[in-house]
């Protein structure tokens, strides 16, 4: 039997060199690592809408604009994901943790510092290609 692939739409939140990156909580999947935020696209969503809405309740932007960047299909052994990233560089208000997680903005250069989930490791070698 095949396991069911969860789409994800995932925010590159950037400003200048910064990207903006939380950590997962403890209990989450893959949890204790740093992430790009984001979340599930809901049946009936479009991936910008879903973006716009995990952005919205996670870490308290409004999307005004997005590229997408890549898709990325991983395999956790657990689950499958399907990451469609989008570069969000156009937003309003002021990004921050709204679920009690860690945040921080960090220079693209710096990425690599932090521990991601494996499927993240394409995302942040994509940045710094883009960059150079």
């Amino acid at each position: 039997m095949s396991k069911k692939v969860i789409e994800v739409a995932v925010g590159v939140i950037k400003t200048g060199s910064k990207i903006f990156i939380s950590k997962r909580h403890e209990s989450q999947h893959q949890g204790g690592l740093w992430e790009f935020p984001g979340g599930k696209v809901e049946v009936g969503e479009t991936v910008f809408t879903a973006l716009k809405r995990e952005l919205k309740e996670e870490v308290n932007i409004d999307v005004l604009g997005s590229r997408e960047l890549q898709i990325i299909e991983h395999d956790y052994g657990d689950k499958c994901v399907r990451l469609i990233v989008h570069i969000v560089d156009k937003f309003a208000g002021e990004a921050k943790g709204l679920e009690a997680q860690l945040c921080q903005w960090v220079e693209i250069t710096s990425l690599n510092n932090y521990a991601f989930p494996a499927a993240n490791q394409a995302i942040i070698d994509k940045l710094h290609t883009e960059m150079s």
